[in-house]
């Protein structure tokens, strides 16, 4: 027998993956076509050419919103962070009930809450600002976590063996902490990335004009509700799907 004759069981697990994915593929894109197939009238994503403009921005809204809601939420996260592990009580409380009220409170109420009731108690009527808030607001705790997470991951052997070999607070950081937390922290930040992507589409409810809004808009003058609910679902997917696959990505090469 030659040697040629056994084939590479890596190549035939290999062969065997993508045969599943590209079945899985096909799977979700015959289903997609059935539904689009059983609408009653005829589907042409043309009808939205002429809002081509409209959608760009929005998308750009809505990349623009995620950006600032997610290094907000981080630069506050890592604030909260600190009051948990505070030695005063009452910043230690204060995080965990704010945590347990944003955990308890769905996205879409606390940015009505922000934008019409929060807003005006503080005399401000910018509906943008305050919606922009309650994302950050809800993300806080989340973001919170990750932080924890992620310095938990340094064990107490490690600052022994830090303080034995006599590191400066500089090349703790430098050396040992913040390489290891970041590896941590960036996966789930990213995660959290792609929940804010989604997440920001509530913002439609407040009239800022993010993507899902600028189709709604397109939709209320052509009345091509199928093809814009069609077309948001694929724009939303090419942003958080490479969130996604850059997530795995890191994950795999920060594991090796």
């Amino acid at each position: 027998m030659n040697k040629s004759d056994n084939p590479n069981p890596l190549t035939a697990l290999l062969q065997n993956k993508i045969v599943a994915y590209a079945l899985a593929f096909a799977t979700i894109l015959a289903f997609i076509t059935f539904v689009i197939l059983r609408q009653t009238g005829s589907f042409s994503l043309a009808v939205y050419d002429p809002y081509v403009a409209l959608i760009r921005n929005g998308l750009l809204n809505t990349i623009i919103v995620s950006t600032v809601a997610l290094v907000s939420s981080l630069v506050i996260g890592f604030i909260f962070y600190l009051m948990s592990i505070s030695k005063i009580q009452y910043f230690r409380a204060f995080t965990e009930v704010f945590t347990e009220i944003i955990y308890g409170t769905p996205l879409l109420v606390l940015i009505v809450i922000s934008a019409f009731v929060i807003g005006p108690a503080f005399n401000s009527l910018d509906r943008n600002t305050m919606g922009y808030i309650g994302l950050i607001t809800y993300m806080t705790p989340y973001m919170k976590n990750v932080y924890k997470s992620a310095i938990s991951s340094i064990s107490e052997e490690q600052y022994l063996a830090m303080d034995l070999f006599g590191f400066t607070p500089y090349q703790k950081y430098r050396y040992i902490i913040i390489p290891q937390v970041i590896r941590v922290l960036m996966p789930p930040m990213m995660n959290n990335f792609s929940q804010i992507v989604k997440g920001s589409a509530l913002l439609n409810v407040i009239a800022y004009d993010e993507l899902f809004y600028s189709i709604r808009v397109a939709q209320s003058q052509n009345f091509a509700f199928i093809e814009g609910y069609m077309l948001v679902w694929v724009l939303y997917l090419v942003i958080t799907i490479p969130l996604s696959q850059l997530t795995r990505t890191i994950e795999r090469r920060w594991s090796l």
